[in-house]
């Protein structure tokens, strides 16, 4: 028999938002509910077992008088809180089917929780995939497939919650939207989906360009924030957990589109540029310049430079100053700590930590591990950043030498077969494997869909690959990018990457014919700068002039640029 517990019996007061007052205890067998301090510290704990299912358009009425019944998982917390008991979707005289962990091959995450997003996205086409279903928004536009477009109201707080932090590209849309930059310019976007991104995409429409947008991760989508986009008008094809065929369905459509042929395109890992450039050459020479802002994306676009294939200018922002210091090193900084906790709920004081690259990325995750206590080694093939990692007081080792001993593996190269199964079977039980990088062939997870290992989800983004003898290894978000895909970035640094990507944008829309070439450039030294200013007014900061003596001293306008191209910040 299932196991049912009582949701509602008449007994004590309880005032929940949103419901109609009366007399309920609300109890889990022996379990009292109590009050938290904050939602999010409750579904903290429980989300990931999928009890609460936010149902916006409740009937009030279903619940008073009524004993209401939810079938549950196996729940060892001992606390719910009010707000997910307030939210979770009742089922009236219908039993639902219990979930049990499951353990296949393909333990691709579907759910759409992560730390990044607090909403489900059940609906009542149950069963039924995005592609499947028909949407409209309340405008009645249909051009774009989102998980469930009634999020969107949530999606849209979400996104003004980010303006306020980013503060530099909303100053940019202000100071150039009379002009209208951007006019005419039909952009196809392969970026990660989420409130920051958002504020990007929807400067680029205030600027007066015509955006098809599509995710570069399957796993990074806020899908309330895909049904903000969407219900503003802008065609988004996108949804957390999306398979791999699903994945290039969504940029074909962001491509190939009636009555829109694009000429711009904004990619972050190079897939929109792959796609197109293999699948629509025809279009792809039609394109006046391609933004790209991952170091993959940039190998990418150097390699076919270099074969002769780039029939297009392309701007390399992910190489920029702005990029490079902010997004890559303080970022990562930040997010890698956020990723780790949510997913594992791991302590650093004392682990022995493994971090592959001492790459600017690399770099911001050894800053903060060290800061928490962790034991942290790395891996590096360039002498000068092995030497800046010896001169912070890191131990340059090869991954054999410690691979039997560390608690924790993260990768930041942007290579490919980084750690391989040989280094997996070596390493010890419970040992934690993600990857700050963009690509997902740092691990290689291929060679783990062996009939010998077995695959269990523990929540979501987060597999136990389980060896024959009973070892565990934790792998987080299938070796895709962990900070996006299962924890928040900060939206100031996000600001600062997306101005720069506005400006590129604008850059090679306006730029004269014979300007740039079909090759790869570095945003120009004066646009870094003028990104950099945009958000100094948070910090009130006020910068020194030259006079006219000095300025003519150091060689320089007085107006910058300050720095010569080959200066290493």
């Amino acid at each position: 028999m299932p196991n049912l517990r009582r949701l509602f019996a008449d007994h004590h007061n309880y005032d929940i938002s949103g419901f109609t007052t009366d007399k309920r205890k609300i109890s889990w067998g022996t379990v009292v509910v109590k009050s938290f301090s904050s939602h999010e510290q409750c579904c903290d704990q429980l989300m990931a077992e999928k009890i609460c299912s936010v149902q916006e358009n409740f009937n009030k009425n279903e619940v008073k008088g009524r004993e209401e019944y939810l079938e549950t998982p196996q729940i060892e917390d001992d606390d719910i809180c009010l707000a997910c008991l307030a939210e979770a979707k009742l089922t009236t005289g219908k039993k639902t089917r219990r979930r049990h962990r499951s353990r296949s091959l393909s333990a691709s995450s579907t759910d759409s929780y992560s730390s990044t997003s607090y909403t489900d996205t059940s609906s009542d086409d149950e069963g039924l995939t995005p592609r499947e279903k028909v949407q409209k928004n309340t405008k009645g536009f249909s051009d774009f497939c989102v998980k469930n477009i009634n999020q969107s109201a949530f999606g849209r707080r979400e996104i003004e919650i980010a303006e306020q932090e980013m503060a530099g590209i909303m100053a940019l849309r202000k100071r150039a939207e009379q002009d209208k930059p951007l006019k005419g310019a039909k952009i196809v976007c392969c970026i990660h989906i989420n409130a920051q991104t958002a504020v990007l995409i929807e400067t680029l429409v205030a600027l007066g360009a015509s955006i098809r947008l599509a995710a570069c991760n399957i796993y990074s989508t806020q899908n309330e924030v895909g049904a903000a986009l969407a219900e503003a008008g802008i065609s988004v094809f996108s949804w957390k957990g999306e398979s791999e065929e699903d994945f290039w369905w969504c940029i074909d459509r962001c491509v190939h589109a009636d009555n829109w042929q694009p000429n711009m395109i904004l990619d972050d890992g190079g897939d929109a540029t792959h796609l197109m450039s293999k699948k629509h050459p025809a279009l792809f020479k039609m394109i006046k310049g391609i933004v790209e802002e991952s170091v993959t994306g940039v190998h990418r676009l150097y390699q076919l430079s270099k074969a002769g294939k780039l029939s297009v200018p392309a701007m390399n922002v992910n190489d920029s100053v702005t990029k490079t210091k902010f997004d890559n090193l303080y970022s990562c900084r930040e997010s890698i700590l956020d990723a780790l906790k949510r997913s594992t709920d791991v302590m650093f004081g004392g682990k022995l930590v493994l971090v592959c690259g001492y790459g600017e990325v690399g770099k911001g995750c050894c800053s903060a591990l060290k800061g928490m206590g962790a034991v942290v080694y790395l891996t590096e093939i360039d002498p000068i950043c092995a030497l800046q990692a010896c001169m912070d007081g890191f131990k340059v080792v090869k991954i054999s030498e410690v691979i039997r001993n560390i608690d924790i593996l993260i990768t930041a190269t942007g290579n490919k077969n980084v750690v391989t199964r040989e280094h997996m079977d070596k390493m010890k039980n419970g040992c934690i494997i993600c990857n700050m990088g963009h690509s997902n062939t740092e691990i290689d997870v291929q060679s783990l869909r062996t009939p010998d290992l077995t695959w269990e989800k523990v929540r979501s983004q987060v597999d136990h690959i389980i060896w024959p003898d009973g070892k565990r290894l934790i792998l987080i978000a299938e070796g895709r990018l962990v900070n996006l895909s299962c924890s928040s970035i900060p939206s100031f640094v996000v600001s600062i990457t997306a101005a720069s990507q506005a400006l590129a944008l604008i850059e090679l829309y306006n730029a004269p014919n014979g300007r740039y070439k079909s090759d790869v450039y570095l945003l120009p030294k004066k646009m870094d700068e003028y990104v950099a200013s945009l958000h100094l007014p948070c910090f009130d900061a006020h910068l020194t002039e030259l006079t006219d003596e000095q300025a003519k001293y150091m060689g320089l306008n007085k107006a910058g640029p300050f720095k010569p191209n080959y200066y290493r910040y």
